[in-house]
């Protein structure tokens, strides 16, 4: 429990220096007061309170619970509110914010090193290796002055981000893209705008004090963050450096605070000022870009990925992490292929993917917890779509398996006697050498959900030629499915008939019908000779 300061203080200043954590604030009329979200009542520098033990009057005592409401009172104006339509808002999608997503949700599974001076630093090569984005981190997440941590300490700051604060990353880049010049102005924005966002009005588990104390939290983890650039020429826009600056300025940061009968002040609201860095000028330049001299990079936000993240961070790290890489993946279509290697090191790294690959009791622990996190997805919208040729049925998670089963009871009845008298059933253990399997398999891509599909149309590509070819595809895969509908009907076959008449799973013709992908010439041929369609 923090502790505050009663109306008995006498001003004398001998507990400011005593505090360890630095939290004993003067406001603008001269009182004292504890910044609740930053004292820990001296827990590994005392046995007790050092404020208490400095103070002439015994003013410093234990912050108890506010009662009552918050009185209304006046705050900063803030810029205007995000998520207008209730579902999407535009933001900054630059690699720049990628990264910073990645560094915030992947943390020490990334390839950190040590340069000769002691430094960690986190580098990522663009443009073939021509160019290079460096990330280091510093101590605080305010104030002008940021200097890089050496390596145990860099490590340990590391270990302390939250994966929760790449939802903070997304807010900041949704607000910076209102602002015409965002390396030179700032925005503003409060807490109770952050919890509208992240869905945290409606924990009522969680104290006011704790939402703050965490929003706080997360605000200076996101500033922490330095970057380094060295970009090479693309196209007309000629290379350009960007001297290492932190990612977002907290320029400022004001703490709204009510005094109780005691004299004690609790933190009741936040506002903060952010500025982006350096980079915006050069990937978030609507001027020049019109020149060509630099890049104006967006895309659009989906509301639901910051509450999903919010609530499923802690059962399901890994689904969030994939998560947050699909959502920047915007040249990714439904007919890419990813392999489940990749998708496995997003989600949990590459130094436990290669433990698992060598220890058979590691590699049953992570398929399982794969296929929880794949099944958190598609419960999510994101469902994947299975590659039947290199991920067939029998190796698919049980989850996948079950979405074919029928809604209407005698279907389902027939299907579990079905499945009872087949020679591989859905409830049989996973067959023998599925973790090799696993390795080489692949996923078509994900179904995306509503507010997801919106995305590929707000960034409009200059190659109009591709785009419009994709559309044709798509529509054909769309007339392939109806007239399978239509021929199946007519022949009174179910999906399940069909698939076992073809040669295929059950989910592959629901997903032809559906136009989710479009067949190949021989599974066409086949189609045609079974169906008998035009």
């Amino acid at each position: 429990m923090p502790y505050s300061i009663t109306k008995y203080c006498v001003q004398c200043n001998d507990c400011i220096s005593k505090c360890p954590t630095d939290a004993i604030k003067v406001t603008e009329d001269g009182e004292y007061w504890i910044d609740p979200t930053l004292c820990n009542q001296c827990e590994g520098y005392s046995p007790e309170p050092l404020c208490l033990m400095a103070c002439p009057v015994n003013s410093p005592v234990p912050l108890q619970a506010k009662k009552g409401r918050n009185k209304a009172e006046p705050r900063p104006i803030t810029n205007l509110d995000l998520f207008l339509n209730g579902k999407t808002n535009t933001f900054a999608s630059a690699i720049v914010i990628w990264q910073l997503s990645n560094i915030l949700a992947q943390r020490q599974s990334l390839p950190w090193e040590v340069d000769e001076s002691g430094y960690l630093f986190y580098q990522r090569a663009v443009n073939q290796g021509r160019g290079t984005l460096m990330f280091r981190i510093t101590e605080h997440g305010d104030g002008d002055f940021a200097e890089p941590l050496k390596q145990e300490s860099a490590r340990a700051a590391i270990a302390e981000l939250d994966i929760r604060a790449t939802c903070l990353n997304l807010i900041c880049a949704a607000h910076t893209l209102a602002l015409e010049r965002p390396w030179e102005q700032e925005f503003t924005i409060n807490d109770q705008q952050i919890e509208r966002y992240l869905g945290l009005e409606k924990r009522k588990d969680l104290s006011k004090l704790a939402k703050l104390t965490l929003i706080k939290n997360l605000m200076q983890q996101i500033c922490k963050v330095l970057v380094t650039i060295e970009w090479p020429r693309q196209g007309k826009i000629p290379g350009f450096s960007v001297p290492e600056g932190r990612l977002w300025q907290l320029t400022e940061m004001q703490h709204h605070v009510q005094e109780d009968d005691l004299g004690c002040k609790h933190l009741t609201g936040l506002t903060f000022k952010i500025k982006a860095g350096e980079w915006a000028r050069y990937f978030l330049n609507q001027e020049g870009y019109r020149h060509r001299t630099a890049f104006y990079q967006y895309g659009s936000l989906p509301k639901s990925v910051l509450t999903q993240a919010m609530s499923i961070w802690q059962q399901h790290e890994g689904a969030v992490r994939i998560m947050l890489w699909l959502l920047f993946k915007t040249k990714m279509g439904k007919d890419q292929r990813i392999t489940v290697q990749t998708l496995m090191r997003i989600a949990y790294g590459e130094e436990r993917l290669m433990e698992a690959s060598s220890q058979s009791s590691s590699h049953k622990r992570m398929m399982r917890t794969f296929e929880s996190d794949l099944e958190a997805l598609a419960s999510y919208g994101l469902k994947p779509l299975f590659d039947l040729e290199t991920y067939p049925v029998e190796i698919q998670p049980l989850w996948a398996k079950l979405a074919d089963l029928p809604d209407d009871p005698e279907a389902a009845l027939e299907f579990w006697l079905e499945d009872g008298g087949s020679d591989r059933r859905l409830t049989d253990g996973a067959p023998r050498g599925k973790w090799n399997r696993l390795m080489n398999a692949r996923l078509s891509g994900f179904d995306l959900p509503e507010d997801w599909e919106q995305k590929l149309s707000v960034k409009r590509s200059s190659k109009q030629s591709k785009a419009q070819g994709k559309t044709k595809v798509i529509g054909h895969a769309q007339f392939v499915g109806s007239q399978v509908i239509r021929a199946r009907q007519q022949l009174q076959l179910s999906q399940r008939e069909l698939a076992n008449r073809i040669g295929k799973s059950q989910s592959w013709v629901r997903d032809v019908e559906k136009g989710r992908f479009q067949p190949n010439i021989q599974d066409q041929t086949r189609l045609h000779q079974i169906l008998k369609a035009e």
